[in-house]
């Protein structure tokens, strides 16, 4: 039994099929993402969407999608599917869909009469390529088929229109054609592994609208660019092979190229696989030596606070610390030019985020408890030690060392947590001063570099642990039993918000097991749902729960009562760590509310965000790091806690 299987009656369906997204990516940075229906809904989607270092820093969707045809006796079998006007619908392929599943590659069967046709795609590793493979698993007669690629050449944060711009010209290729619609883009090669007639028959096709779009408040109809139609004969039995890239392939190839990138996948077989599946699909490497991890797909970049709280569970957790010590020997020269001169990173973005190096201690610290303390000292002890030298010596702009121990951090005019929205410049969450996460972090940090150079004493780290034994509880411990989340003077946060978690969940605590559990408590009470803890609780003012509407809506609500997945893999490491092997049951019950997203929203992985209330719905990026990362962790947790 396939583990992502979805039959006739979801696929017809369009209101459950419509909302789930298949995603496939590369290590260049590179996607192909639609949905299980093969109908894009949002700008974002395409068959093959790509960086273009040379026009900017956008991915941009060169093949929007590809319409097979079936042809037998004259009849023609559209399998396309695209939304136009008043909510048609054309040419309304999906009726012939039977199923679909999506374990090692995704694949669709149709069935046309007598004709049962499927069709796989792979989206290769290490180039820019996206292969697709048609099966013609039985037919009763002679069967033809034939492809018209939709073409866009355009950013994915913008639209295209019909224009006399347009590059309508082609080369023929092995096998195919090459074309490039406007300057500075690449051409693209579109080839098949047979001898194929390409018809040249230019077209525009109008009014496409991608209904996600439409729900943001963004525009959301483009016309499309149809070159002509390729078309070949295929015999019972016989598979095809497509390829779409930046470069001409060699044909006899294609089939072998197919197999050796199956091969090397991860079959989505079980909620593990997923997730491990998932986690593999941020990789990033745009060059040779370089090793990155996106944020998430579509839209994400590399952000240096993701990057290292993604990190352990991304590699780790998934028995790759060799990925582990690639990504960090990359980024540990960039947040060393920070510290040096504030220097900004070509690839790796927000760097000055006071927390971020904290972060990067907390990765190591994951680190040493899979690889031993030896070996992370070995490899990160200086690294670790000039982090702290670098924030005790007063040298971060936006941060400062206070004589109690704590962190100060200057938060009024900038959004310098990971609560970064924004609405006319400002913050909407106004985080500044001594900030919760951000000194449990501090705390956490020294206490592990402590535990890294073998508690050899040292009298300037050991007095401010000293001091933050006392100055933490007193200066965020309130009376009603949870903390503060921001203290600034007479100024404090009483918002009942989840980053009070991590001086629960973080290995070292000022805090004690009777002041843990009830914050745990105030978060169980108040933030817990079954998909993540909320950013603020219902009971506190300006609850927002539903991430919807516009732009200045959506940030609006980001961070004031959405739920965050990646916050629950903090809940519940802070509840095995209060409550032991005896909480294995309840945080083994929790996930079963996230494996149910794997048939969910983006199969086989995470979104971003949800709506606090119920039903809960998924929402933002498709899939995210931080949060199959959160995950991951606590699967791996679950199996030390079940084996002790």
């Amino acid at each position: 039994m396939s583990y992502l299987k979805f039959d006739k009656t979801v696929m017809i369906n369009l209101e459950e099929s419509l909302t789930r997204e298949v995603l496939r990516t590369n290590r260049k940075g590179a996607y192909h993402c639609t949905t299980v229906v093969d109908c894009n809904t949002r700008k974002y989607h395409g068959l093959l969407v790509m960086p273009v270092p040379e026009l900017d820093d956008d991915n941009h969707v060169l093949l929007s999608s590809m319409d097979e045809t079936v042809i037998q006796h004259g009849a023609e079998f559209n399998l396309g599917l695209h939304k136009y006007q008043g909510n048609n619908f054309s040419p309304k392929g999906h009726k012939y869909i039977r199923e679909y599943s999506c374990d090692t590659v995704p694949r669709t069967v149709y069935r046309v009469g007598g004709v049962v046709f499927s069709k796989e795609k792979v989206f290769s590793l290490y180039e820019n390529r996206i292969l697709i493979k048609y099966t013609l698993e039985d037919a009763h007669s002679a069967t033809t088929l034939r492809f018209r690629p939709f073409l866009a050449f355009r950013s994915v944060n913008a639209l295209t229109q019909a224009n006399g711009n347009a590059n309508q010209s082609y080369t023929e290729v092995t096998n195919g054609i090459k074309t490039c619609m406007y300057p500075g883009y690449p051409e693209l090669y579109m080839q098949f592994n047979k001898k194929v007639k390409f018809v040249y028959e230019p077209n525009w096709y109008f009014g496409i609208e991608y209904p996600k779009e439409q729900e943001r408040g963004y525009p959301y109809k483009e016309d499309l660019y149809v070159p002509g139609y390729f078309e070949l004969p295929i015999k019972k039995g016989e598979s095809i092979i497509f390829s779409a890239g930046v470069s001409a392939v060699t044909t006899t190839r294609l089939k072998a190229l197919y197999e050796q990138e199956v091969t090397v996948r991860t079959p989505r077989t079980s909620f593990f696989n997923c997730l491990k599946n998932s986690a593999q699909q941020f990789y990033f490497r745009p060059k040779e030596d370089d090793a990155y991890l996106l944020a998430g797909y579509p839209w994400f970049k590399v952000r240096a606070r993701d990057l290292f709280i993604a990190l352990p569970g991304c590699t780790l957790s998934i028995d790759d610390p060799v990925r582990f010590e690639k990504i960090m020997h990359t980024a540990m020269p960039a947040v060393r030019a920070f510290m040096a001169e504030g220097k900004p990173d070509r690839v790796i973005r927000e760097l000055e985020h006071p927390d971020v190096p904290l972060w990067a201690i907390w990765a190591i610290q994951q680190y040493a408890k899979t690889a031993g303390v030896e070996k992370a000292r070995d490899l990160y002890a200086e690294f670790v030690r000039d982090i702290i030298d670098y924030i005790s010596g007063q040298h971060h702009p936006e941060m400062k060392l206070m004589e109690n121990g704590l962190l100060f951090a200057d938060g009024r005019d900038k959004a310098i947590t990971w609560m970064n929205s924004t609405v006319d410049g400002k913050p909407v969450v106004l985080r500044s001063g001594y900030i919760v996460e951000f000194n449990a972090l501090w705390y956490n940090a020294l206490c592990f570099y402590r535990e890294l150079t073998g508690n050899v004493p040292n009298e300037k780290y050991d007095s401010i642990i000293e001091a933050l034994n006392k100055s933490f509880p007193d200066t965020f411990i309130n009376g009603y039993n949870y903390l503060f989340d921001s203290v600034n003077g007479s100024t404090v946060d009483w918002s009942v918000r989840p980053n009070m978690i991590f001086a629960v969940a973080l290995p070292y605590s000022p805090l004690t097991r009777m002041q843990k559990r009830s914050v745990l408590d105030v978060a169980t009470k108040e933030l817990l749902t079954p998909k993540g803890l909320r950013s603020l609780s219902p009971k506190s003012e300006g609850y927002r729960p539903y991430c919807v509407g516009p732009q200045r809506e959506r940030d609006l609500a980001y961070h004031q009562g959405t739920a965050w997945p990646w916050l629950l893999g903090a809940y519940l490491e802070a509840y095995l760590r209060v409550f032991g092997k005896s909480g294995v049951s309840f945080a083994e019950r929790m996930l079963i509310s996230m494996e149910e997203e794997m048939s969910l929203h983006c199969i086989g992985t995470i979104p971003e965000l949800f709506d606090g209330n119920p039903p809960f719905t998924g929402r933002g990026a498709v899939s995210f790091a931080m949060n199959v990362a959160a995950i991951l962790r606590v699967v791996d947790l679950l199996k030390i806690y079940n084996a002790e």
